[in-house]
Protein backbone atom coordinates (compact mmCIF):
# COMPACT_ATOMS: atom_id res chain seq x y z
CA UNK A 1 0.00 0.00 0.00
CA UNK A 2 1.80 3.68 -1.29
CA UNK A 3 1.37 6.23 1.43
CA UNK A 4 -1.24 8.16 -0.53
CA UNK A 5 -3.36 5.21 -0.69
CA UNK A 6 -3.10 5.20 3.53
CA UNK A 7 -3.63 8.96 3.72
CA UNK A 8 -6.43 8.75 1.46
CA UNK A 9 -8.01 5.72 3.86
CA UNK A 10 -6.64 6.90 7.17
CA UNK A 11 -8.52 9.94 8.38
CA UNK A 12 -7.11 12.23 11.20
CA UNK A 13 -10.07 11.55 13.42
CA UNK A 14 -9.58 7.55 13.28
CA UNK A 15 -5.90 8.23 14.43
CA UNK A 16 -6.42 10.25 17.22
CA UNK A 17 -9.81 7.81 18.23
CA UNK A 18 -7.17 4.77 17.87
CA UNK A 19 -5.23 6.52 21.01
CA UNK A 20 -8.02 7.98 22.70
CA UNK A 21 -7.13 11.34 22.32
CA UNK A 22 -10.36 13.55 21.82
CA UNK A 23 -10.33 17.20 21.00
CA UNK A 24 -12.19 20.01 22.79
CA UNK A 25 -14.68 22.23 21.30
CA UNK A 26 -11.87 24.27 19.73
CA UNK A 27 -10.74 21.44 18.07
CA UNK A 28 -7.67 21.61 20.13
CA UNK A 29 -5.93 18.97 22.62
CA UNK A 30 -3.07 18.79 24.86
CA UNK A 31 0.08 17.93 22.70
CA UNK A 32 1.19 14.70 23.39
CA UNK A 33 4.72 15.24 22.04
CA UNK A 34 5.79 17.47 24.78
CA UNK A 35 4.46 18.35 28.23
CA UNK A 36 1.31 20.51 27.35
CA UNK A 37 -0.36 22.10 30.23
CA UNK A 38 -2.96 24.06 28.10
CA UNK A 39 -3.83 22.44 24.52
CA UNK A 40 -1.77 23.84 22.06
CA UNK A 41 -2.21 21.08 19.42
CA UNK A 42 -4.76 22.04 16.96
CA UNK A 43 -6.48 19.95 14.39
CA UNK A 44 -7.78 20.16 11.26
CA UNK A 45 -10.06 17.28 10.29
CA UNK A 46 -10.68 19.01 6.28
CA UNK A 47 -6.85 17.98 5.46
CA UNK A 48 -6.42 15.64 8.10
CA UNK A 49 -3.51 17.53 9.63
CA UNK A 50 -2.41 19.17 12.75
CA UNK A 51 -0.25 21.78 14.12
CA UNK A 52 1.62 22.17 17.65
CA UNK A 53 1.77 26.38 18.67
CA UNK A 54 4.01 25.32 21.28
CA UNK A 55 7.73 26.26 21.05
CA UNK A 56 8.46 23.64 23.48
CA UNK A 57 7.72 20.94 21.17
CA UNK A 58 9.63 18.60 18.88
CA UNK A 59 7.04 18.96 15.82
CA UNK A 60 6.86 22.80 16.39
CA UNK A 61 7.06 24.81 13.18
CA UNK A 62 5.59 21.48 11.33
CA UNK A 63 2.31 20.62 10.46
CA UNK A 64 1.96 16.90 10.86
CA UNK A 65 -0.17 14.19 8.13
CA UNK A 66 -1.25 10.72 9.79
CA UNK A 67 1.96 9.19 9.37
CA UNK A 68 3.93 11.91 10.95
CA UNK A 69 1.44 11.93 13.99
CA UNK A 70 2.08 8.28 14.35
CA UNK A 71 5.84 8.40 13.93
CA UNK A 72 6.50 10.77 16.85
CA UNK A 73 3.34 9.01 18.60
CA UNK A 74 4.76 5.86 18.73
CA UNK A 75 8.52 7.28 18.31
CA UNK A 76 9.28 4.76 15.50
CA UNK A 77 11.09 5.41 12.54
CA UNK A 78 8.76 6.22 9.19
CA UNK A 79 8.96 2.92 7.81
CA UNK A 80 7.35 1.48 11.08
CA UNK A 81 5.20 4.77 10.98
CA UNK A 82 3.91 3.35 7.81
CA UNK A 83 3.52 -0.56 8.96
CA UNK A 84 1.53 0.99 11.76
CA UNK A 85 -0.82 2.89 9.50
CA UNK A 86 -1.67 0.10 7.67
CA UNK A 87 -1.96 -1.75 10.71
CA UNK A 88 -5.12 0.90 12.21
CA UNK A 89 -7.02 0.71 8.36
CA UNK A 90 -7.49 -3.14 8.60
CA UNK A 91 -7.99 -2.88 12.49
CA UNK A 92 -11.02 0.57 11.16
CA UNK A 93 -11.88 -2.11 8.02
CA UNK A 94 -13.06 -5.01 10.40
CA UNK A 95 -14.37 -3.13 13.08
CA UNK A 96 -16.56 -1.79 10.12
CA UNK A 97 -17.62 -4.83 8.40
CA UNK A 98 -18.38 -5.99 11.59
CA UNK A 99 -20.30 -3.09 12.94
CA UNK A 100 -22.26 -3.53 9.07
CA UNK A 101 -23.17 -7.06 9.83
CA UNK A 102 -24.59 -6.38 13.84
CA UNK A 103 -26.54 -3.36 12.00
CA UNK A 104 -27.69 -5.21 9.31
CA UNK A 105 -29.21 -8.19 11.44
CA UNK A 106 -30.50 -5.07 13.89
CA UNK A 107 -31.67 -4.06 10.33
CA UNK A 108 -33.58 -6.78 9.27
CA UNK A 109 -35.83 -6.69 13.17
CA UNK A 110 -36.76 -2.81 13.10
CA UNK A 111 -37.74 -1.82 9.49
CA UNK A 112 -39.91 -5.01 9.11
CA UNK A 113 -43.01 -2.68 10.29
CA UNK A 114 -42.79 0.96 9.78
CA UNK A 115 -45.34 1.48 11.96
CA UNK A 116 -43.37 -0.13 14.77
CA UNK A 117 -40.70 2.34 13.80
CA UNK A 118 -42.88 5.12 14.07
CA UNK A 119 -44.77 4.21 17.45
CA UNK A 120 -40.91 3.73 18.95
CA UNK A 121 -40.21 7.08 17.47
CA UNK A 122 -43.45 8.60 19.10
CA UNK A 123 -43.06 7.05 22.63
CA UNK A 124 -39.47 8.87 22.62
CA UNK A 125 -40.52 12.20 21.81
CA UNK A 126 -43.93 11.62 24.14
CA UNK A 127 -41.02 11.19 26.59
CA UNK A 128 -38.87 13.66 25.81
CA UNK A 129 -41.88 16.80 27.00
CA UNK A 130 -41.16 15.48 30.54
CA UNK A 131 -37.92 17.19 30.46
CA UNK A 132 -38.11 19.88 28.22
CA UNK A 133 -39.23 23.05 30.01
CA UNK A 134 -39.51 24.87 26.61
CA UNK A 135 -42.25 22.41 25.57
CA UNK A 136 -44.35 22.28 28.49
CA UNK A 137 -44.87 26.18 28.30
CA UNK A 138 -45.50 26.49 24.57
CA UNK A 139 -48.23 23.85 25.18
CA UNK A 140 -49.48 25.67 28.95
CA UNK A 141 -49.72 28.33 26.07
CA UNK A 142 -51.87 26.63 23.58
CA UNK A 143 -54.23 25.07 26.82
CA UNK A 144 -52.96 21.97 25.60
CA UNK A 145 -52.32 19.57 28.75
CA UNK A 146 -49.99 16.76 27.68
CA UNK A 147 -50.84 14.47 30.23
CA UNK A 148 -54.23 14.26 29.07
CA UNK A 149 -53.49 14.01 24.99
CA UNK A 150 -50.53 12.28 23.25
CA UNK A 151 -48.27 14.41 22.50
CA UNK A 152 -44.12 14.58 22.01
CA UNK A 153 -41.96 16.98 21.46
CA UNK A 154 -38.80 17.26 19.18
CA UNK A 155 -35.39 18.47 20.70
CA UNK A 156 -33.63 17.22 17.42
CA UNK A 157 -31.58 15.23 19.35
CA UNK A 158 -32.58 11.68 18.54
CA UNK A 159 -29.74 10.62 16.81
CA UNK A 160 -26.56 11.59 19.22
CA UNK A 161 -24.87 10.57 21.80
CA UNK A 162 -26.13 7.13 23.66
CA UNK A 163 -29.05 6.68 21.55
CA UNK A 164 -26.86 6.80 18.11
CA UNK A 165 -27.71 3.81 16.49
CA UNK A 166 -26.89 2.93 12.47
CA UNK A 167 -30.02 1.21 11.63
CA UNK A 168 -32.50 3.81 13.67
CA UNK A 169 -30.68 6.43 11.56
CA UNK A 170 -31.03 4.52 8.28
CA UNK A 171 -34.97 4.14 8.91
CA UNK A 172 -34.89 7.69 10.20
CA UNK A 173 -33.57 9.00 6.64
CA UNK A 174 -35.84 6.42 4.58
CA UNK A 175 -38.75 7.67 6.64
CA UNK A 176 -37.80 11.23 6.45
CA UNK A 177 -37.25 12.28 10.28
CA UNK A 178 -33.31 13.08 9.00
CA UNK A 179 -32.28 14.89 5.87
CA UNK A 180 -28.75 14.36 4.40
CA UNK A 181 -28.05 17.46 2.97
CA UNK A 182 -24.26 16.77 1.99
CA UNK A 183 -23.30 18.34 5.25
CA UNK A 184 -20.18 17.17 7.52
CA UNK A 185 -20.10 17.76 11.02
CA UNK A 186 -16.86 18.75 13.31
CA UNK A 187 -15.29 14.68 13.71
CA UNK A 188 -15.51 14.94 9.40
CA UNK A 189 -18.18 12.35 9.87
CA UNK A 190 -21.73 12.72 7.90
CA UNK A 191 -24.06 15.33 9.79
CA UNK A 192 -27.80 15.21 9.28
CA UNK A 193 -30.31 17.50 9.86
CA UNK A 194 -33.33 16.31 12.15
CA UNK A 195 -36.93 17.25 10.49
CA UNK A 196 -38.98 18.80 12.86
CA UNK A 197 -36.65 19.93 15.46
CA UNK A 198 -38.11 22.41 18.38
CA UNK A 199 -41.56 20.78 17.30
CA UNK A 200 -44.42 19.49 18.82
CA UNK A 201 -45.37 16.32 17.57
CA UNK A 202 -48.84 14.64 17.23
CA UNK A 203 -49.09 10.66 15.25
CA UNK A 204 -50.95 10.24 12.67
CA UNK A 205 -53.22 6.39 12.60
CA UNK A 206 -54.47 4.43 9.99
CA UNK A 207 -57.79 2.12 10.07
CA UNK A 208 -56.15 -0.43 12.29
CA UNK A 209 -54.95 2.74 14.70
CA UNK A 210 -51.33 1.93 13.97
CA UNK A 211 -49.20 5.04 13.33
CA UNK A 212 -47.76 5.06 9.70
CA UNK A 213 -47.23 9.25 9.91
CA UNK A 214 -46.09 11.61 12.10
CA UNK A 215 -47.32 16.04 12.11
CA UNK A 216 -44.95 18.70 13.74
CA UNK A 217 -45.98 21.70 15.20
CA UNK A 218 -43.43 24.48 15.29
CA UNK A 219 -42.58 26.07 18.87
CA UNK A 220 -40.86 28.90 17.39
CA UNK A 221 -42.49 32.52 16.26
CA UNK A 222 -41.60 31.74 12.44
CA UNK A 223 -44.76 32.23 10.83
CA UNK A 224 -43.96 30.75 7.18
CA UNK A 225 -42.12 27.47 8.97
CA UNK A 226 -45.15 26.55 11.16
CA UNK A 227 -46.54 22.84 10.02
CA UNK A 228 -44.72 19.81 9.30
CA UNK A 229 -45.30 16.33 7.49
CA UNK A 230 -43.02 13.57 6.84
CA UNK A 231 -43.07 12.29 3.47
CA UNK A 232 -45.49 10.35 2.09
CA UNK A 233 -48.38 11.25 4.88
CA UNK A 234 -50.67 9.04 5.49
CA UNK A 235 -53.56 8.38 8.35
CA UNK A 236 -55.70 10.45 10.19
CA UNK A 237 -55.95 12.68 13.54
CA UNK A 238 -56.80 11.27 16.09
CA UNK A 239 -57.45 8.43 14.51
CA UNK A 240 -60.08 6.59 12.14
CA UNK A 241 -63.97 7.53 13.48
CA UNK A 242 -65.79 4.57 15.03
CA UNK A 243 -67.53 2.64 13.14
CA UNK A 244 -70.98 3.68 15.20
CA UNK A 245 -70.41 7.42 14.72
CA UNK A 246 -73.37 9.66 14.24
CA UNK A 247 -72.12 13.19 14.78
CA UNK A 248 -68.43 14.03 13.56
CA UNK A 249 -66.88 17.37 13.49
CA UNK A 250 -64.66 18.07 11.30
CA UNK A 251 -61.60 20.62 12.67
CA UNK A 252 -58.89 22.65 10.31
CA UNK A 253 -56.19 21.58 12.31
CA UNK A 254 -54.79 18.93 14.40
CA UNK A 255 -54.22 21.50 17.32
CA UNK A 256 -57.67 22.30 17.38
CA UNK A 257 -58.94 18.66 17.18
CA UNK A 258 -56.79 17.84 20.06
CA UNK A 259 -58.58 21.14 22.22
CA UNK A 260 -62.12 19.94 21.54
CA UNK A 261 -60.78 16.38 22.49
CA UNK A 262 -59.36 17.59 26.13
CA UNK A 263 -63.18 18.85 26.60
CA UNK A 264 -65.08 15.67 28.01
CA UNK A 265 -68.55 16.74 27.34
CA UNK A 266 -67.36 17.05 23.58
CA UNK A 267 -65.42 13.64 23.36
CA UNK A 268 -68.51 11.68 25.05
CA UNK A 269 -70.70 13.02 22.35
CA UNK A 270 -68.94 13.75 19.10
CA UNK A 271 -66.11 12.04 17.07
CA UNK A 272 -63.80 14.80 16.03
CA UNK A 273 -61.65 14.56 12.73
CA UNK A 274 -58.89 17.05 11.78
CA UNK A 275 -58.63 18.24 8.21
CA UNK A 276 -55.03 19.37 7.16
CA UNK A 277 -55.80 22.82 6.67
CA UNK A 278 -58.38 24.64 4.44
CA UNK A 279 -57.25 22.35 1.42
CA UNK A 280 -56.75 19.58 3.56
CA UNK A 281 -60.28 17.31 3.09
CA UNK A 282 -58.09 14.36 1.60
CA UNK A 283 -59.27 11.49 -0.19
CA UNK A 284 -58.34 9.28 2.96
CA UNK A 285 -61.15 11.54 5.23
CA UNK A 286 -63.50 10.68 2.45
CA UNK A 287 -63.03 6.96 3.02
CA UNK A 288 -62.99 7.23 6.43
CA UNK A 289 -66.61 8.89 6.33
CA UNK A 290 -67.93 6.30 3.52
CA UNK A 291 -67.50 3.63 6.43
CA UNK A 292 -70.05 5.81 9.20
CA UNK A 293 -73.21 3.86 7.96
CA UNK A 294 -74.83 5.34 11.10
CA UNK A 295 -73.62 8.91 10.13
CA UNK A 296 -76.23 11.56 11.38
CA UNK A 297 -74.72 14.85 10.86
CA UNK A 298 -71.67 16.15 9.94
CA UNK A 299 -70.00 19.47 11.56
CA UNK A 300 -67.83 22.19 10.60
CA UNK A 301 -65.85 23.69 13.20
CA UNK A 302 -63.36 25.65 11.07
CA UNK A 303 -61.60 29.21 11.82
CA UNK A 304 -63.16 31.90 11.57
CA UNK A 305 -61.60 33.80 8.49
CA UNK A 306 -62.49 33.89 4.97
CA UNK A 307 -60.08 30.96 4.16
CA UNK A 308 -62.46 28.80 6.39
CA UNK A 309 -65.34 29.99 4.90
CA UNK A 310 -64.38 28.99 1.75
CA UNK A 311 -63.12 25.79 2.88
CA UNK A 312 -67.15 25.22 4.70
CA UNK A 313 -68.51 26.31 1.36
CA UNK A 314 -66.31 24.28 -0.74
CA UNK A 315 -66.54 21.23 0.88
CA UNK A 316 -69.96 21.22 2.08
CA UNK A 317 -71.85 20.62 -1.04
CA UNK A 318 -69.75 17.64 -1.89
CA UNK A 319 -70.01 16.24 1.40
CA UNK A 320 -74.05 16.55 0.79
CA UNK A 321 -73.59 15.42 -2.78
CA UNK A 322 -71.77 11.99 -1.31
CA UNK A 323 -74.44 11.38 1.68
CA UNK A 324 -77.49 13.32 0.96
CA UNK A 325 -78.67 11.84 4.10
CA UNK A 326 -76.47 13.47 6.53
CA UNK A 327 -77.77 16.80 7.90
CA UNK A 328 -74.35 19.33 7.26
CA UNK A 329 -74.00 22.18 10.05
CA UNK A 330 -71.70 24.68 10.51
CA UNK A 331 -70.54 26.44 13.73
CA UNK A 332 -70.56 30.53 13.51
CA UNK A 333 -67.17 30.95 15.12
CA UNK A 334 -65.84 35.10 15.71
CA UNK A 335 -64.30 36.89 13.33
CA UNK A 336 -60.42 36.09 13.84
CA UNK A 337 -60.81 32.87 16.15
CA UNK A 338 -60.51 29.54 16.02
CA UNK A 339 -60.97 26.65 18.12
CA UNK A 340 -57.70 26.98 20.04
CA UNK A 341 -57.72 30.73 20.49
CA UNK A 342 -61.04 30.55 21.69
CA UNK A 343 -60.26 28.28 24.33
CA UNK A 344 -57.01 30.43 24.99
CA UNK A 345 -59.40 33.28 25.37
CA UNK A 346 -62.40 32.10 27.30
CA UNK A 347 -63.56 29.53 29.83
CA UNK A 348 -63.61 25.99 27.72
CA UNK A 349 -67.74 26.43 27.93
CA UNK A 350 -67.70 28.72 24.97
CA UNK A 351 -67.05 25.38 22.92
CA UNK A 352 -69.67 23.88 24.03
CA UNK A 353 -72.31 26.75 23.59
CA UNK A 354 -71.07 27.00 20.32
CA UNK A 355 -71.72 23.58 18.82
CA UNK A 356 -74.98 23.60 20.68
CA UNK A 357 -75.64 27.11 18.82
CA UNK A 358 -74.94 25.50 15.77
CA UNK A 359 -77.00 25.86 12.46
CA UNK A 360 -77.93 23.95 9.29
CA UNK A 361 -75.51 25.04 6.66
CA UNK A 362 -77.44 27.09 3.76
CA UNK A 363 -76.29 25.71 0.14
CA UNK A 364 -78.35 28.08 -1.56
CA UNK A 365 -77.62 31.55 0.16
CA UNK A 366 -73.83 30.89 -0.34
CA UNK A 367 -73.73 30.65 -3.80
CA UNK A 368 -73.19 33.77 -5.61
CA UNK A 369 -75.32 35.06 -8.49
CA UNK A 370 -73.86 34.55 -11.78
CA UNK A 371 -76.21 37.00 -14.01
CA UNK A 372 -76.13 40.87 -12.91
CA UNK A 373 -79.80 40.44 -13.51
CA UNK A 374 -80.44 38.39 -11.08
CA UNK A 375 -82.41 39.95 -7.43
CA UNK A 376 -83.39 38.06 -4.85
CA UNK A 377 -86.18 38.56 -2.70
CA UNK A 378 -86.39 37.32 1.08
CA UNK A 379 -89.51 37.05 2.68
CA UNK A 380 -90.51 36.14 6.69
CA UNK A 381 -90.03 32.85 7.99
CA UNK A 382 -93.45 31.41 7.29
CA UNK A 383 -95.47 27.86 7.85
CA UNK A 384 -96.34 25.97 4.92
CA UNK A 385 -97.80 22.65 3.31
CA UNK A 386 -96.77 20.42 0.71
CA UNK A 387 -97.36 22.03 -3.37
CA UNK A 388 -99.94 20.80 -5.10
CA UNK A 389 -100.75 21.51 -8.00
CA UNK A 390 -102.84 24.09 -9.21
CA UNK A 391 -103.53 25.29 -5.58
CA UNK A 392 -102.80 28.88 -4.61
CA UNK A 393 -100.01 29.67 -2.81
CA UNK A 394 -100.10 32.32 -0.17
CA UNK A 395 -97.09 33.76 1.01
CA UNK A 396 -97.52 37.02 3.85
CA UNK A 397 -95.59 39.57 3.45
CA UNK A 398 -94.83 42.89 5.49
CA UNK A 399 -94.58 45.35 2.84
CA UNK A 400 -95.47 45.40 -1.30
CA UNK A 401 -91.61 46.22 -1.88
CA UNK A 402 -90.43 43.10 -0.74
CA UNK A 403 -91.49 41.23 -3.92
CA UNK A 404 -89.70 41.89 -7.13
CA UNK A 405 -93.02 41.89 -8.99
CA UNK A 406 -95.22 44.92 -7.13
CA UNK A 407 -98.51 45.30 -7.13
CA UNK A 408 -101.25 47.53 -4.96
CA UNK A 409 -100.47 47.45 -1.25
CA UNK A 410 -102.01 44.25 0.31
CA UNK A 411 -100.81 42.15 2.76
CA UNK A 412 -101.16 38.50 0.30
CA UNK A 413 -99.40 38.31 -2.70
CA UNK A 414 -100.50 34.81 -4.60
CA UNK A 415 -98.73 32.88 -7.19
CA UNK A 416 -100.46 29.55 -8.86
CA UNK A 417 -98.58 26.58 -9.25
CA UNK A 418 -99.76 24.85 -12.84
CA UNK A 419 -99.25 21.72 -13.92
CA UNK A 420 -96.20 22.41 -16.80
CA UNK A 421 -94.11 19.13 -17.07
CA UNK A 422 -92.23 21.00 -19.37
CA UNK A 423 -91.65 23.86 -16.85
CA UNK A 424 -91.31 22.70 -13.25
CA UNK A 425 -88.01 21.44 -12.72
CA UNK A 426 -87.43 18.93 -9.76
CA UNK A 427 -84.16 17.17 -10.25
CA UNK A 428 -83.08 19.20 -7.23
CA UNK A 429 -85.03 18.27 -4.28
CA UNK A 430 -83.37 21.83 -2.53
CA UNK A 431 -83.73 24.22 -5.57
CA UNK A 432 -87.32 23.94 -7.37
CA UNK A 433 -87.28 26.02 -10.17
CA UNK A 434 -90.41 27.00 -12.62
CA UNK A 435 -89.78 28.18 -16.02
CA UNK A 436 -92.85 30.93 -16.85
CA UNK A 437 -93.51 33.02 -19.85
CA UNK A 438 -92.08 36.34 -17.87
CA UNK A 439 -89.74 34.66 -15.28
CA UNK A 440 -87.73 31.74 -13.72
CA UNK A 441 -89.26 31.09 -10.32
CA UNK A 442 -87.07 29.36 -8.06
CA UNK A 443 -88.10 27.73 -4.02
CA UNK A 444 -84.68 27.23 -2.58
CA UNK A 445 -84.58 25.39 0.92
CA UNK A 446 -87.12 22.94 0.53
CA UNK A 447 -86.70 20.39 3.28
CA UNK A 448 -89.02 17.62 2.85
CA UNK A 449 -88.38 15.95 6.07
CA UNK A 450 -88.83 19.33 7.96
CA UNK A 451 -92.44 19.91 6.67
CA UNK A 452 -93.28 21.03 10.25
CA UNK A 453 -90.94 24.35 10.56
CA UNK A 454 -90.14 24.89 6.26
CA UNK A 455 -87.65 27.58 5.22
CA UNK A 456 -87.39 29.11 2.03
CA UNK A 457 -86.09 31.76 -0.29
CA UNK A 458 -88.13 32.58 -3.28
CA UNK A 459 -85.90 34.15 -6.32
CA UNK A 460 -87.52 35.29 -9.14
CA UNK A 461 -84.93 35.93 -12.36
CA UNK A 462 -86.89 38.03 -15.03
CA UNK A 463 -86.53 36.87 -18.77
CA UNK A 464 -84.48 38.49 -20.66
Amino acid sequence: MTIPEIKQQLTLAQVLQYYNLKPDKSLRLHCPFHDDKTPSLQVYYKTHTCYCFSSNCKTHGKSLDVIDFILHKENCTKHEAILKAVEMIGYYEGKIKHRHTSVNNETAKLTISRQQFLHNMFTYFKNAIHNSKPAQEYLQSRCIDFKKTEVGYNAGQFHHGARKDEAMIKQCLQYGLLLDLGLTGRTGDTAYKPFGKWCICFALRNQQNEIVSLYFRSTLSDKEQRHFYLRDRQGLYPNYPKAETRKLILTESIIDAATLLEQDSIKSNYEVLALFGTNGLTEEHTVAVSRLKELEEIIFFLDGDEAGNKAVAKYAPMLKSAYPKVNITNIDVPQGEDVNSLLQGHSPDILAHLITTRKAFDFFLSNEPTENKKEEARLPDWQATPFIEGETLQVPIQNKDDCLQTTQAASVATATIQPNTTGLDTNNPYNLQYQGTQALYQIKGFRVEQMDSLKITLQIILNA
